[in-house]
């Protein structure tokens, strides 16, 4: 696949994640479209030279406007994201994350729709894992709905793949941080902490703080969509021939994360520590080795991303405050 002229849909491209993704495609080269129904995205974060479609990714229209545009690649972020939702409500959950995805490979599969890169979560997907850093090869123990659905996508496409010949690569993305983040989010633990710091309000800690996450920059996580988009995936067979981790190896705790904004704040703010979540993960941690055979790795250290995060969300502040 070139990467010039591509017709290219971004699912969720009013989101964090999907709308630098959507820039890229754009700075590469490539005609973009964006389908989002702004329930979490917003419209500011949608790039003024991609075409937006506001709809629900479950709309049969959909198939109408796969028919007029004839997509070449299709980069899927669109998705129910919160675990609490899932567990409180795995219709709803099941509903955007499955029959949402089905509907747009179908309407793929009709066009001849040469590849999906799709959005796992290597978060989820491996459960309470015994092998840290996590290889892709890891058992499959999810324990939320979203992570099922998130694990059932996976196999989805990989029946279009084996079946209708519909090329896919998987990202099994770990904790993704960064500008645009909605720190109202269940996700969004590093836009939380900065919006808190930059209130003067104190930070909460469920637990004991000792819980480590992957931690990995936004800007990173685009490069590694700009790979699986182009990659040759082989004639390997089986989900994990066609999943890329998206993490940094490197685990770190809640208390650690704390310490590191404020001291990128300056600020020495009291901390409010609470029960611990119901069947939240203690350790999360990627293995990417096998797409950092393929030429990516991480460009931005943790403090680098953190404080270009920092900045953003003040820079946000100080403008509704103007």
């Amino acid at each position: 696949m070139t990467h010039m002229n591509r017709r290219v849909l971004v699912t969720g491209g009013a989101g964090f994640i999907a709308s630098h993704v959507a820039e890229a495609y754009l700075a590469a080269g490539d005609e973009v479209w964006i389908v989002d129904d702004l329930s979490s995205g917003k419209r500011r974060n949608i790039p003024d030279a991609a075409t937006f479609v506001e709809m629900d990714i479950r709309n049969p229209a959909v198939r109408d406007l796969f028919r007029d545009v004839r997509f070449d690649l299709v980069n899927h972020h669109a998705a129910q994201i919160d675990v609490r939702v899932s567990v409180n409500d795995p219709a709803k959950d099941a509903g955007i994350n499955l029959m949402g995805l089905l509907n747009i490979t179908e309407a793929a599969r009709e066009v001849g729709t040469k590849r999906v890169v799709f959005v796992s979560s290597g978060g989820v997907v491996y459960g309470e894992p015994e092998q840290i850093p996590t290889p892709e090869s890891a058992p499959k123990q999810p324990l939320s709905p979203y992570g099922v659905t998130k694990l059932g996508g996976e196999f989805y496409l990989n029946y279009y793949r084996q079946v209708h010949g519909m090329e896919y690569v998987a990202l099994r993305y770990s904790n993704v941080f960064g500008p645009r983040q909605d720190p109202h989010g269940e996700a969004g633990v590093v836009a939380i902490f900065c919006t808190r710091l930059l209130d003067g309000q104190p930070l909460t800690i469920f637990g004991d703080g000792e819980q480590t996450r992957d931690y990995v920059y936004v800007k990173d996580v685009v490069a590694a969509n700009m790979l699986a988009s182009d990659a040759d995936m082989g004639v390997g067979t089986g989900l994990d021939s066609r999943a890329f981790n998206v993490g940094t190896g490197v685990g770190t705790s809640v208390l650690q994360l704390a310490g590191a904004l404020e001291g990128i704040a300056g600020a020495d703010t009291p901390r409010d520590h609470a029960p611990a979540r119901l069947g939240e993960l203690q350790h999360s941690t990627l293995d990417s080795g096998l797409i950092r055979s393929r030429g990516w790795s991480p460009a931005f250290t943790l403090e680098q991303g953190l404080r270009e995060t920092y900045d953003h969300i003040a820079n946000q502040k100080a403008e509704v405050a103007e």
